[in-house]
C-alpha cells in the first residue's frame, strides 16, 4: 500500500510553518472608528483584508492566520478590536458549564458582542478602507465574527468576498441574502443540514464558480481561532489546511 500522500490544497505547500508558540508580526493602530486595529502584511496593498476574530477576541492563533493570509497573498490584513471597549469573553468559561456561565455568554451575546452592531461597524470599516484606496475588501470570520461576516456580505456591502470559518448561528436565510462569493469551511460542531443547504444556495448564485467549502468532520469549533491547540498534531494539520483554503479562496475571488 503506497505512503504517499497528494495535497491537492496548492496553499498548504506555501504558506508559511505554523508555529504553536507564536509571536505576532502585526502591530496595532488606530483606524477608522476603532482605536484598536491588528495591521500585518505590506504598508500599503491595492487590496485589503479584514479579519473579525471570535468571542475570544486577540489570540496568538488567530494572529498567526492573519499574518499566514497578509504575507502569502502580499496583501494588509486589519482585525479590528470589537470589544475595545469592554473585554472578550473569557476563554475559561467556554464551553459554558454551570448556568452562569450561560447566563454570563447569552449576557455577552446581547451587550458587547451584540451582532447588529458589530455588523454596522465592519460595514463601516469596509468602506473607510475603500475610502482610502483600497480596491477590493475581502472579509473572513470566526464563530460570532463568521456570522458578523456573512451578515455583513448582502446588499451594498463594501466587501468583495467573504469568508466563514467554523461560524456561530449559521443561517440559510443569510446566504439567500448573499451578493459576493463566499469561502464556508465548517467543523464538526456546526449543523451539517443548515451547510448543506447553505451550499445548495449558493451553488445557484452568479458567482458560484468562485465559492469555495469544506467540512471539517475531524475537527471541533474553534480549532482555527483562539480554541485551536497547535501543539495537536491533528489540530495543526487542518489549522494549516483551511488557512491554505481560505488564503487559495481569497486569491481567486478577489
Amino acid at each position: 500500500m503506497s505512503t504517499a500522500i497528494h495535497n491537492t490544497n496548492q496553499a498548504c505547500c506555501t504558506i508559511p510553518p505554523v508555529q504553536s508558540d507564536y509571536q505576532p508580526k502585526g502591530t496595532f493602530k488606530s483606524l477608522g472608528d476603532f482605536q484598536k486595529v491588528y495591521v500585518t502584511g505590506p504598508e500599503k496593498s491595492d487590496n485589503a483584508i479584514v479579519c473579525v476574530y471570535d468571542i475570544f477576541g486577540y489570540f496568538p492563533q488567530t494572529q498567526q492566520g492573519a499574518d499566514i493570509v497578509a504575507s502569502s497573498l502580499n496583501t494588509t490584513v486589519y482585525m479590528p478590536d470589537f470589544f475595545e471597549h469592554d473585554k472578550p469573553f473569557p476563554a475559561s468559561k467556554y464551553p459554558p458549564k454551570s448556568d452562569q456561565d450561560k447566563a454570563d455568554l447569552q449576557a455577552f451575546f446581547g451587550a458587547t458582542a451584540n451582532p447588529p452592531a458589530a455588523i454596522a461597524k465592519l460595514t463601516k470599516f469596509g468602506n473607510h478602507l475603500k475610502s482610502q484606496g483600497a480596491k477590493n475588501v475581502g472579509v473572513y470570520g470566526f464563530c460570532w465574527g463568521g456570522k458578523v461576516v456573512v451578515s455583513a456580505a448582502g446588499e451594498n456591502t463594501p466587501f468583495s468576498a467573504a469568508s466563514i470559518i467554523h461560524p456561530a448561528m449559521l443561517s440559510l436565510e443569510d446566504a439567500k441574502k448573499l451578493t459576493i462569493p463566499l469561502g464556508i469551511f465548517v467543523s464538526n460542531d456546526e449543523p451539517e443540514d443548515e451547510y448543506n443547504k447553505i451550499l445548495d444556495v449558493i451553488g445557484k448564485k452568479s458567482f458560484a464558480s468562485l465559492n469555495d467549502h469544506k467540512y471539517y468532520r475531524n475537527m471541533f469549533h474553534g480549532w482555527a481561532a483562539a480554541r485551536g491547540d497547535l501543539n495537536n498534531e491533528d489540530n495543526k494539520r487542518e489549522y494549516e489546511d483551511v488557512y491554505g483554503k481560505l488564503v487559495q479562496f481569497l486569491k481567486k475571488a478577489l
